[in-house]
């Protein structure tokens, strides 16, 4: 695994290995930040009839709609230092506007409907029945979903994280408005690419970040669709 980060890092360069490690580092804390409330309107979206629904399955889903600039922006009027809950987070010493940690939040936006998407999916795949059978039995709600429901919808949680994962990976319109294209700080693959394209000489290590773009969307999509499989196979057999 050294050889391989070193071969990696000498082929990349300087600054594209650290846009990389960069860019591997926000997917990370963007997919692991966005599991807890993925699977609760995942949840939620899947069993629960309440006033509201229609309007959260359209949150949820905004970002896909909306183009990334117009995300990133609305991050940086809530978020920014001179907004009011950016400026009283900034007291509590957590700042997102022109950090790494708010290219992990605008990463976890935008991969969060792909997540809610494929966890609910699995969730409605599931039969009622076997989680009311446990209620029967004295279960509470949450007994029944961690030893019922969750076990079977792994699968598909799994998936969600994966797709989530990727899309963080290649996030680029929201990031760069709200954070910028800082190197070292906020210069993840997508902006790493960018930023080389726009210097003369730039279009060899352009074309070395955008394979291991491809690499990793590849990946993320056969990864997807095996575990896809998987979940349809447990589903049926059960």
């Amino acid at each position: 695994m050294e050889a391989l980060t070193g071969w990696l890092g000498s082929w990349l360069g300087a600054e594209g290995w650290a846009a990389v490690a960069l860019s591997l580092r926000v997917s990370l804390w963007a997919t692991l930040a966005s599991l807890p409330p993925g699977l609760l309107a995942a949840y939620a979206l899947a069993r629960w009839r309440f006033p509201g629904r229609t309007l959260l399955n359209g949150l949820v889903h905004l970002p896909l709609i909306l183009p990334p600039v117009v995300t990133g922006y609305l991050l940086l009027l809530t978020f920014g230092t001179q907004a009011p809950l950016g400026s009283a987070l900034e007291q509590l010493g957590i700042v997102f506007a022109f950090r790494w940690t708010g290219a992990a939040l605008a990463a976890g936006i935008m991969g969060f409907p792909l997540m809610v998407r494929a966890i609910r999916l699995s969730i409605e795949a599931v039969d009622p029945k076997l989680e009311q059978a446990a209620s029967t039995l004295g279960a509470g709600r949450a007994w029944v979903f961690a030893t019922v429901t969750l076990p079977m919808i792994l699968p598909g949680v799994i998936a969600g994280a994966i797709l989530a994962f990727a899309k963080a990976m290649g996030e680029f319109g929201a990031t760069i408005t709200f954070v910028s294209n800082i190197p070292g700080e906020t210069q993840t693959l997508p902006s790493a690419i960018y930023a080389f394209l726009q210097v003369p000489g730039g279009e060899g290590a352009a074309l070395r970040l955008v394979a291991v773009s491809v690499v990793v969307a590849m990946t993320a999509l056969l990864l997807s669709e095996w575990v896809g499989r998987k979940v349809a196979a447990r589903v049926g057999g059960a």
